[in-house]
């Protein structure tokens, strides 16, 4: 039995307090006040794919890593896009050779939790999954979202190309210039280095465990802002940019 060790495995009603007051008005799908139970893994969700840093075995396809936060909200997201054909959650930045969870826990290793999603840029632009990454979370809070605290959960775009690198510090400077947020941008950007897939039970963690009270609370909310809380796998586009606010 693994430790479980980051805050979202507490009881629900130790951490309830401490969420952003934006949130404080939604209602929690579940009324769980336990702690949710670890999933034993045995169950493999059929969309992930078991993949490194390295590039796509499809050429039509790129390589994105995102964190912000919980691997879980950020993997949630943006399986929801048209154009994402694979995602998993893992590890990476880090100094350990194959981590595990509880070793990131401990805050010692460097690595930040992270998704990374295979997408066809002919109907996705690289651009525009930075928008849903943006908007997913908080990025102007260091080392932390929410009750989640660490550099685990640092919000951090590692680039798999020159290319990706200009757009996303184009995407974060324009985000700073007009204001969009009231704090300034902490998001790190920097070179991918070796991924690390997490354990088989953190893979598609939200949709193989429909009754967890963190879930319920915290994902749902951001489906809804982003306009995918309808939205099957690889069904949802981008309907609002970060920038269309100003």
């Amino acid at each position: 039995m693994k430790t479980l060790c980051c805050p979202r495995f507490l009881p629900i009603r130790s951490w309830m307090g401490l969420v952003p007051a934006f949130l404080s008005g939604l209602l929690l799908a579940s009324s769980s006040s336990a702690a949710p139970k670890e999933t034993s893994g045995s169950s493999e969700a059929s969309k992930t794919v078991k993949t490194d840093s390295s590039a796509p075995t499809d050429p039509k396809l790129e390589t994105a890593t995102f964190g912000g936060g919980c691997f879980w909200c950020v993997e949630a997201v943006l399986e929801r896009l048209k154009g994402v054909k694979e995602v998993s959650s893992g590890y990476m930045g880090g100094h350990v050779d194959n981590p595990t969870y509880e070793q990131v826990c401990q805050k010692n290793t460097g690595h930040a939790e992270v998704v990374q999603v295979k997408f066809d840029p002919a109907q996705l632009s690289y651009a525009d999954l930075l928008d849903v990454f943006f908007q997913s979370h908080d990025p102007t809070t260091l080392n932390r979202q929410g009750n989640d605290v660490g550099p685990q959960y640092r919000s951090v775009i590692f680039y798999h190309s020159p290319e990706q690198k200009n757009i996303a510090e184009q995407k974060k400077a324009l985000i700073g210039t007009l204001g969009i947020f009231k704090s300034p941008v902490v998001t790190e950007i920097t070179a991918a280095g070796k991924y690390w897939e997490a354990e088989n039970y953190h893979q598609d963690y939200f949709r193989n465990n429909p009754g967890n009270g963190y879930c319920n609370f915290m994902i749902p909310p951001k489906l809804q802002k982003l306009g995918l809380d309808d939205k099957g796998l690889g069904e949802g586009t981008v309907k609002k940019k970060l920038t269309d606010k100003h």
